[in-house]
């Protein structure tokens, strides 16, 4: 059986919404980060990090929630373009862009406004994080097709990395260009993300 450890609207909705995309049986196991569960001996036993997702598949444990992602859609052969295709090629360059370009300048974001200690935060790194953010959002939009998923019809594991990644960008307040913005609200459109949110939040 298949476990994952997260908490609603981290980075664990991309697993739960993958596994809920594969129809893979799986567990949920609540990690409540207002307790400080992620910092207690049992969870770092998993996960020594102390972050979440984690995910345990038998006896493999997986903590990078792309990584996860791509695992479990190998493990069912769906969500990932044919291998050494163009396409597959086109899917590793967005996966990479989406984890080194988009989401990091978001994270630092995050990490001067609440995450690091107070003595560690500094306005001026937000600034030039936002900045970071809106050329890699300029690049994504040239990107972008201008209907459907990434890589045209096909939903991919990517999709779901880069719209959790936008509903990220929305909940800290940062404006999307057109195209991101209209491919944005038809992908998490799809009844599996509702499915897998709720599915978290019913743990609360």
């Amino acid at each position: 059986m298949i476990t994952l450890y997260g908490y609603p609207r981290t980075r664990s909705l991309r697993v739960s919404w993958t596994l809920e995309e594969l129809q893979l049986p799986y567990s949920y196991q609540l990690i409540d980060l207002k307790k400080a569960q992620h910092k207690q001996a049992e969870f770092l036993a998993i996960n020594p990090f102390g972050k979440i997702p984690a995910l345990a598949d038998g006896d493999l444990v997986l903590t990078e929630s792309a990584a996860i992602c791509l695992y479990l859609a190998e493990k069912a052969g769906k969500l990932l373009p044919e291998k050494g295709s163009h396409a597959s090629g086109l899917h590793h360059q967005w996966v990479n862009f989406i984890g080194n370009e988009l989401e990091q300048p978001l994270w630092t974001m995050a990490k001067h406004r609440f995450a690091l200690p107070e003595h560690l935060r500094h306005e001026a790194v937000i600034e030039t994080a936002v900045w970071e953010f809106e050329q890699a959002l300029a690049t994504a939009e040239a990107w972008l097709p201008e209907q459907g998923y990434l890589l045209g019809d096909d939903f991919h594991i990517a999709d779901i990395l880069l719209t959790h990644t936008l509903n990220w960008a929305m909940t800290s307040e940062q404006r999307l260009p057109s195209k991101l913005a209209a491919y944005r609200k038809r992908v998490k459109s799809r009844p599996t993300m509702a499915k897998a949110l709720e599915k978290e939040l019913s743990h609360l």
